[in-house]
């Protein structure tokens, strides 16, 4: 068996893969690993439960499995506060603002509305690294927590969850949004009844579309993973910008007045330079990942900004701003991280700090987002291969470094094995879209030929 935490929790088809069963020995096992801390022993040594903070995307899925998740808890000892249907950052974001103990936030983000997922928080709110994960993966085969009596926990409502996080939101600000009108794509997910509010309340004129959600409509031809309907609605109404969330809102990519995207990279790009110039980017140093795009790191490179790269996954930039005390890092998908203001990627946070730079500087996305070239790139996903025989294969290591001469400082070539697939990801940067697409094709060939299963 595989181990059962993936790059973001634990995902799957819910009441398939996802049942209510291993929601409830998740969370028994999650009260065990996460509360041998000196936070919840000063709380035993005042006769006092430890305290978690549970929340959820709207899908549907999440009620039965967010009835599981406090079930476990409570029979652990363990006091619920409930935050209902909220982001996941905000769920963080409360963690650390009460002192709980720890966060599960239930959501499978950009997934379609069948999936779904279980992330822990620890204290702090900070997500968890692979070795505490391995610890409650190991705990569910063991004797759980069962207290009785009085030492069951309670499940109570968060009554005032979402209020506490848009306060911290419009916290963060010190420009307001007034004179601007944004398009709010809320993908009928976890940002709809918080997002459009946090843009009025500092100011801007919004328009809200994706705000709708049922249960079973959370990223459905909407949202950060796609972005056509907020490009036609930016244009349609005259819009300065479009600002587009995943599921849980942990993401943020934009659209200009043009309609033309701005993705996690060019954002990156915005709000590093910008920090840069007031004096705010620690060390002046961004944290990125592998996949960013090479236009980003020359644009950084030109302006004296230090560029670290992690693996993929706003996780690992996590672990890097914390371990050399940075304050800005992300990735090209959405997730942008302020070490500053927040524990996680958070797709509104990000959002009105962009849109505050317009405000701040009187330009517009586009003007902003010419700060960087972007290098064309391409992506193939090579299903069917057999990932695991990737890393060492003298045969592909060959052909990479023969793509690699061939591009020279104009490109750059990236193979990553999927974490949870049979597939290798062939990605290939070049000057031109023709060069990307032909190299990429060339790599994507090879892998198939050597890894084929």
């Amino acid at each position: 068996m595989g181990r059962l935490f993936g790059t973001d929790g634990v995902r799957g088809l819910a009441n398939g893969d996802l049942t209510a069963d291993l929601a409830l020995g998740l969370a028994q096992a999650a009260a065990l690993v996460l509360t041998q801390g000196r936070h919840a022993d000063e709380l035993r040594a005042q006769g006092k439960r430890p305290r978690a903070v549970v929340a959820r995307d709207p899908r549907v899925s999440g009620e039965f499995l967010t009835a599981a998740v406090a079930a476990g808890l409570a029979s652990s000892g363990i006091d619920v506060l409930d935050a209902g249907v909220i982001p996941t950052p905000a769920a963080a974001y409360l963690v650390s603002d009460i002192r709980a103990d720890f966060g599960v936030m239930i959501s499978a983000s950009h997934n379609a509305a069948p999936d779904n997922g279980i992330k822990f928080f620890s204290f702090g709110g900070v997500k968890l690294p692979d070795e505490v994960e391995d610890r409650i993966e190991a705990a569910m085969a063991g004797e759980k927590l069962a207290p009785t009596g009085g030492g069951v926990g309670r499940i109570r409502r968060f009554a005032d969850a979402e209020d506490r996080y848009v306060l911290h939101l419009l916290g963060t600000l010190d420009t307001r949004l007034d004179g601007l009108h944004v398009v709010i794509d809320c993908a009928h997910g976890a940002a709809a009844g918080i997002s459009p509010q946090v843009f009025a309340d500092a100011g801007a004129k919004v328009t809200v579309i994706g705000s709708d959600p049922d249960g079973l409509n959370i990223n459905d031809g909407v949202g950060s993973t796609h972005l056509e309907l907020l490009q036609r609605t930016v244009i349609e109404t005259g819009a300065d910008l479009g600002i587009a969330h995943d599921g849980d809102a942990d993401r943020c990519l934009a659209v200009d007045a043009r309609g033309q995207v701005v993705d996690g990279d060019m954002i990156m790009a915005i709000l590093a330079v910008a920090e840069h110039g007031r004096g705010l980017l620690v060390d002046d140093t961004l944290v990125v990942t592998v996949m960013s795009n090479l236009g980003l790191k020359r644009a950084m490179a030109e302006r004296g900004i230090r560029i670290i790269e992690t693996g993929v996954g706003d996780r690992y930039v996590l672990e890097a701003l914390a371990e050399h005390k940075l304050s800005l890092g992300g990735e090209q998908s959405g997730h942008i991280i302020f070490s500053r203001h927040a524990t996680t990627g958070d797709g509104i946070l990000t959002g009105i700090q962009l849109a505050a730079e317009m405000a701040r500087t009187g330009k517009s996305l586009a003007e902003l987002a010419s700060v960087m070239t972007v290098f064309p790139q391409v992506l193939i996903n090579v299903r069917g291969v057999d990932r695991t025989a990737l890393a060492g294969h003298a045969g592909i290591a060959a052909a990479v470094a023969e793509v690699e001469a061939e591009l020279g400082d104009t490109g750059r070539v990236l193979l990553r094995a999927s974490g949870t697939e049979q597939m290798v990801r062939v990605m290939v940067e070049a000057a031109t879209e023709e060069t990307a697409q032909a190299m990429a094709g060339r790599l994507a060939e090879v892998v198939r030929e050597h890894l084929a299963v």
